[in-house]
């Protein structure tokens, strides 16, 4: 261990007596640790912002019926053009089953209008229409107020939840939205609550629409959409069966034969999550592994400044052989010195990287998350890079011979 200690310090000595030299020779690493810091920052505060919209949407605990299949193409969407819509008839029917492994089931159907209060209002905000078994579904909730009541919805009252955005730039800081009456597309609905905060998705915001019994929906949309249908099961390791139960369900009231295909479509937030991660990873796998090439030129630069400094030592290399140092001692040095000039810049790419990417975050609607593990990386990563390329120029300077080596001016 002793020898390691003195070996890193002859080499930091070194390293520390050739300053510019040093820094000009790790710029390769610390442009690749900065760009790879920042890409996977980047990439990991992208994923979990989508994770938690399709969260936000979809609900955790729970899977989804929709009209159509999901898709990947023209040509399998026309073989499920002809899909019928998504009833309250066929929600009924989902209910009246009593499969033990279902708990609620909801259905909703979304627009578009206009929102307003007095003198301010909202175009084109969300507007969900749902059924009273939303309040068992978490994606729904009221950080003030309450949600709508099953009576109220079951009803068709007009009464409203609304998105935190929605409230804020209706009613702003000062004005206590619950129990106002705002218009949604011209119709008065009496504010019962306010939803949580969820933020927003590359600059698209999440908090903007407002929930309304489907009854009222329909009254001002039209009764011809097709719904969503929200199932959530006893308990998240039986979904699968879950799913089975109301696919069954869903063909006994559609009178399907055994070998018609399902003319419906079944999710869960996980099905859309495994879309995003096919649809993205190759890309930014691509992405990483362009900018990880700069790695290498930087290690091959290492390598040749490595290579230049046993030329210029070499007087050195044979004074400290025919001194005693053995060749594992010479090894360990140049070694050392390679690893930690290749660390030097990949700590300085590490602070930049993650520097730029929170630059980043902030200025624009990209998110960003700095993870322990990817800096971790990243610097473990220079190491190896280091011991790498620094493991030839060491082998040569510990092969020196040392009467030679005294020899050389």
């Amino acid at each position: 261990m002793g020898n390691y200690l003195e070996s890193a310090a002859i080499a930091l000595s070194a390293i520390w007596a050739a300053k510019l030299r040093s820094f000009m020779t790790v710029l390769g690493n610390i442009v690749a640790v900065t760009s790879i810091i920042a890409i996977v920052s980047l990439i990991q505060g992208l994923n979990a912002s989508v994770k938690q919209a399709i969260l936000n949407q979809a609900g955790a605990d729970s899977f989804s019926i929709q009209q159509f299949p999901i898709t990947r193409s023209d040509e399998e969407f026309d073989k499920v053009r002809s899909n019928p819509r998504l009833s309250l008839q066929e929600v009924r029917a989902l209910q009246r089953y009593n499969s033990p492994l279902i708990t609620s089931v909801m259905a909703e159907v979304g627009g578009r209008g206009r929102v307003t209060y007095r003198d301010r209002s909202i175009d084109n905000t969300r507007i969900l229409g749902v059924t009273s078994e939303y309040v068992n579904f978490s994606a729904y909730d009221a950080e003030r107020g309450r949600l709508m009541s099953p009576t109220e919805v079951d009803s068709g009252r007009p009464v409203a939840l609304l998105g935190w955005q929605t409230a804020d730039r209706l009613f702003g800081s000062e004005v206590d939205p619950i129990d106002k009456v705002i218009q949604i597309q011209g119709v008065h609905f009496r504010i019962v609550g306010v939803s949580e905060k969820r933020g927003s998705v590359l600059g698209q915001p999440q908090d903007e629409f407002a929930v309304v019994p489907l009854r009222q929906l329909q009254m001002i949309f039209g009764s011809r959409r097709s719904l969503l249908v929200t199932v959530k099961p006893r308990d998240l390791t039986l979904i699968a069966p879950a799913m089975d139960e109301a696919t069954a369900a869903l063909r006994g009231a559609r009178r399907l034969r055994p070998k018609q295909p399902d003319n419906f479509g079944l999710f869960t937030s996980d099905t859309i999550l495994n879309i995003y991660h096919s649809a993205t990873n190759g890309i930014f796998a691509v992405l990483v592994g362009v900018v990880a090439l700069s790695l290498v030129v930087g290690g091959i630069v290492i390598m040749n400044i490595m290579l230049m400094v046993v030329t210029e030592r070499t007087r050195e290399i044979g004074l400290r052989k025919a001194l005693g140092a053995r060749r594992a001692d010479i090894m360990s040095q140049m070694l050392v010195e390679s690893v930690v000039l290749s660390i030097f810049g990949g700590v300085i790419g590490t602070i930049l990287g993650v520097a730029i990417a929170l630059t980043i975050a902030r200025f624009t609607p990209i998110p960003a998350a700095v993870e322990t593990w990817s800096v971790a990386l990243g610097i473990g990563i220079t190491a190896l890079v280091g011991l790498f390329f620094g493991l030839y120029p060491a082998m040569r300077a510990a092969r020196l011979d040392p009467i030679e080596a005294l020899r050389r001016e």
